[in-house]
């Protein structure tokens, strides 16, 4: 499938084996990681990020093998999820840095192109997350509440 507005196909990447089992090395349990993911998380993390940093500097290879739940799914249990998915919330701040820039340079047409393009991306995002109960109903974007969110 091609990218849809670079005119570009996707690159394909590898998966990961269906039944690969955890590591011998990994030394934390389950509830070890889901209490640091906890604290990683009200330290201000994003969910990305926590994976990242559990690869790393934790040494857990898999988090989801070793408790059977994603990062997301156990931050909202424990109600430190977001407000916005990440994946939104990036591309909300991308379009609050372009609309930054737009004021200084009004005559930029090419980033005027590309802030159509992210908002185009927002409200299809949008009506996904819509769609799947992960936003409220209610909630629309535009460009005067967009606000600069870490």
């Amino acid at each position: 499938m091609s990218r849809l507005h670079s005119g570009r196909k996707g690159k394909s990447k590898s998966r990961k084996p269906l039944t690969e089992p955890l590591p011998d090395w990994v030394s934390y349990k389950s509830e070890e990681a889901v209490s640091l993911v906890i604290k990683l998380a009200k330290e201000g993390n994003k969910p990305s990020t926590i994976g990242l940093l559990l690869r790393d500097k934790y040494q857990i290879p898999d988090f989801q093998k070793l408790t059977g739940k994603n990062i997301t799914v156990i931050l909202k249990e424990n109600k430190v999820a977001p407000e916005l998915p990440e994946g939104l919330n990036n591309l909300v701040v991308q379009a609050f840095h372009v609309k930054k820039h737009l004021e200084t340079h009004k005559k930029d047409n090419v980033s005027k192109r590309g802030l159509q393009l992210i908002e185009s991306k927002i409200n299809r995002l949008a009506k996904y997350y819509k769609r799947s109960n992960i936003l409220p109903t209610h909630w629309k974007y535009t460009q005067e509440k967009a606000t600069f969110t870490k």
